[in-house]
């Protein structure tokens, strides 16, 4: 049997830092991190296409929240106490400098993770941090008179006073958790885009508007933002953010749906005047050949075809019939949606321990002393852009605080 003073279940983003802020806390303690797979840090290595999005530059609390569909209430306290400045501040202060894109994305100077996962290797080497690779957690249990955590696994047990686990979606060890007392939210995908049947639609991959807005019909999720034309059907943020908010509704749909797109961002009447404007400005000018509202011309053309207006016709022939028609399909056009896609490789679910079962300012267990969960095992889950990342940071960082705390505790009362 292996005695440690902190172990953690799972050697990604929230395992390694959990384990390095204890270790800088308690220097002297022992601390091992047990991975399932043959290597750890594999999340961290292809994020942000293998550079690595490590947070975002959202400062203020009230706001970063807003980028969570699922944990915005719980992580609002704890961003005050450890948010994107903090973990900024600790990548410089190892090393490790990052820099801010024009969207708010963070990535390190290098546009490299391996400048993330070697400085995580160097701190692990540097505090005597044990990494046990291929070491599945089989089972866990507490021991009431050592008081302290039994883990059971295949080449030996690992026994602890304190135990983090933030081993993701793994499904075998949410099995351990449900076994132990904890309620899991069975997961589903949360970043996806739409796939639309729409032969001529998809012809025009790879063409955007700057700002539409997208609702889905009879419910009350609607978003803005970028939408973008695809081979399959519509991504971009405003569909990724969309169906973040609505994974839970849009699964139990399954992923068949009706939404209405206004490309323009506007109301009808308005681009309706908007378009009669143009009408009486430029009479001779042909309708499909001048585009409005910084639509791409190709775009603009489905449009046109799709409100019946010839490619030849003016707009000093265009009737008010087929300026309405026109009008109504930029702001109000309906697609039937008949399943996702995932997001490139990053596929985020919603799903995991229920919140109401964890200690916010601790990120303790409601239901078993000196444990702790952190990152994607809990029902957290965010936008694309560093935010997943960030609240893997903060609740190992609070984690790691807290367990410094009582171990110090701990120490006095030997010594005492």
């Amino acid at each position: 049997m292996s005695n440690f003073d902190f172990v953690v279940i799972g050697g990604g983003a929230a395992g390694f830092f959990a384990a390095i802020q204890f270790a800088e806390m308690r220097p002297s303690s022992s601390i091992a991190i047990l991975e399932a797979g043959v290597e750890s840090l594999s999340k961290v290595r292809i994020s942000g296409g293998g550079r690595c999005n490590v947070t975002h530059a959202c400062y203020d609390p009230k706001e970063l929240v807003k980028f969570y569909p699922r944990g915005n209430k719980e992580l609002l306290g704890p961003f005050y106490h450890f948010g994107p400045q903090n973990i900024v501040d600790w990548f410089d202060a190892h090393g490790v400098s990052l820099k801010t894109e024009s969207d708010g994305r963070m990535f390190p100077a290098s546009n490299k993770s391996q400048s993330i996962t070697d400085c995580f290797e160097h701190c692990i080497k540097k505090y005597g941090i044990k990494l046990f690779l291929k070491t599945r957690a089989q089972d866990i249990k507490w021991v009431e008179e050592d008081e302290c955590w039994q883990i059971i696994t295949d080449p030996e047990i690992f026994q602890t006073r304190f135990l983090l686990i933030c081993s993701g979606s793994d499904q075998r060890t949410w099995e351990i958790l449900k076994r132990i007392g904890h309620t899991l939210i069975q997961p589903v995908p949360s970043l996806f885009t739409f796939k639309i049947k729409d032969e001529v639609l998809h012809a025009l991959a790879g063409l955007s508007v700057p700002k539409a807005s997208v609702k889905i019909l009879h419910t009350k999720f609607s978003e803005e933002g970028p939408v973008l034309i695809t081979h399959w059907g519509l991504s971009g943020p405003g569909i990724l953010k969309l169906s973040a908010w609505a994974a839970r509704e849009l699964f139990e749909r399954n992923y068949e749906f009706s939404i209405s797109v206004n490309w323009i961002h506007s109301v009808e009447n308005i681009a309706q005047e908007s378009l009669l404007n143009f009408k009486n400005n430029h009479p001779k000018k042909i309708v499909c050949a001048h585009g409005l509202f910084d639509i791409p011309m190709r775009l603009w053309k489905y449009f046109c075809t799709k409100a019946g207006i010839s490619e030849t016709r003016i707009w000093a022939d265009m009737h008010l019939k087929e300026i309405t028609s026109l009008s109504k399909i930029l702001c109000h056009q309906i697609f039937e949606i008949k399943g996702k896609t995932t997001f490139k490789e990053e596929f985020v679910t919603a799903g995991g321990v229920a919140l109401q079962e964890i200690n916010f300012k601790t990120f303790e267990s409601k239901k078993c002393n000196n444990l702790f969960l952190a990152g994607e095992v809990l029902n957290i889950d965010a936008l694309t852009g560093g935010f997943n990342f960030q609240a893997a940071w903060t609740g190992a960082a609070i984690a790691a605080e807290e367990m410094g705390k009582r171990m110090r505790k701990f120490e006095n009362e030997l010594m005492s």
